[in-house]
C-alpha cells in the first residue's frame, strides 16, 4: 500500500508573532511539523504497518523545511519529497497544483493530510489536492480502516460522528482525537538522517507557473488587540447583574 502525506512546516504554536513592514517576523523563529499533519504521519505509518507498504511524505516550503521532513522520517515514514518554493508567490491555489503535479507521476492507495494549518487557519490543500486528482475525500476523520480496496472512515461533524465508505485511491484529512502521533525514538532519528529525501523545483514539474500562481493576496497583516485586565465587580448580586448588562451594553457593546 503506497500512502502519501501532505505536510506542511508551520510557526510552533507557542512562538510569539512579530510583524514587520507588512510581513511576519521568522529570524528565530522555532518551526514545526504542522499539529493536524502529525495525526496524519502517524495513521500513515500505523497503516503501513498493518497492511505493508511504504509512507511518502511530501512537502512543498523553503530548504530549511528539511528539518521538519526529517522529523517524519524519524516518527516512521520511509521517503521524502521537498519542492523548494523560496522564490515561489504561493498561496493554497498554488500549492495544491504542485502537489497534484507531483502524485499524478506516482502510484498511490491513499493520501493523509492535516485537516487545518495553524499558522493561517486554512483548510484548503488537501481538498483541492483531491478535486485535482479526481479522487474521493473524506474530511476531519477521526478513525480509518481499510478493507481490501475500501476505506471506511469516522469524520467529526460539530461533535457528531457520520461513518464514511469509500473505494481506494482516495484522500484523507486528520483531525485531531485519530490518534496519538508517536515521538521519534533516538534510533528512528539516527535511520532518518539516511532515509531517502528527493529535492524537487517547480521548474522540474513542467508546470505553468502563470496557471497555477497565487489567486489570493495579503494586503495587511495585524495582531489582534492586547487582552485587556479582567475586573471583578462588587456589590449585591442583582447590582453586579445591572452593571454587568451595562457594561456589556455601553462598553463592549455587545447586547
Amino acid at each position: 500500500m503506497n500512502i502519501l502525506v501532505l505536510m506542511k512546516r508551520t510557526f510552533d504554536t507557542e512562538e510569539k508573532v512579530h510583524i514587520e513592514n507588512n510581513a511576519i517576523v521568522e529570524d528565530g523563529v522555532e518551526f514545526v511539523i504542522n499539529p493536524y499533519d502529525e495525526y496524519a504521519i502517524e495513521e500513515a505509518i500505523k497503516l503501513r504497518d498493518e497492511h505493508g507498504g511504504e509512507v511518502t511524505v511530501l512537502t512543498v516550503g523553503p530548504a530549511d523545511a528539511e528539518k521538519e521532513i526529517r522529523t517524519a522520517l524519524a516518527m516512521g515514514a520511509d521517503k521524502a519529497i521537498l519542492v523548494e518554493d523560496e522564490d515561489l508567490n504561493a498561496d493554497e491555489h498554488t500549492i495544491a497544483h504542485i502537489l497534484a503535479a507531483i502524485i499524478k507521476e506516482r502510484e498511490f492507495d491513499i493520501i493523509l493530510g492535516g485537516n487545518v494549518s495553524v499558522d493561517n487557519g486554512a483548510g484548503q490543500v488537501a481538498v483541492r489536492v483531491a478535486e485535482l486528482l479526481d479522487i474521493p475525500q473524506v474530511t476531519t476523520i477521526t478513525k480509518l480502516d481499510i478493507d481490501g480496496n475500501t476505506a471506511i472512515a469516522e469524520r467529526d461533524v460539530e461533535g457528531d460522528v457520520e461513518i464514511v465508505e469509500v473505494s481506494l485511491p482516495a484522500l484523507f484529512t486528520a483531525q485531531q482525537g485519530l490518534n496519538e502521533p508517536r515521538y521519534p525514538s533516538l534510533p528512528g532519528i539516527m535511520k532518518a538522517k539516511k532515509k531517502p529525501l528527493e529535492r524537487l523545483t517547480v521548474e522540474d514539474l513542467n508546470l505553468n507557473l502563470d496557471e497555477i500562481g497565487a489567486k489570493t493576496e495579503v494586503l495587511e497583516y495585524f495582531l489582534p488587540p492586547e487582552k485587556k485586565a479582567g475586573r471583578i465587580l462588587e456589590g449585591e448580586l442583582d447590582e453586579q447583574v445591572k452593571e454587568l448588562v451595562q457594561l456589556l451594553r455601553d462598553e463592549a457593546k455587545v447586547v
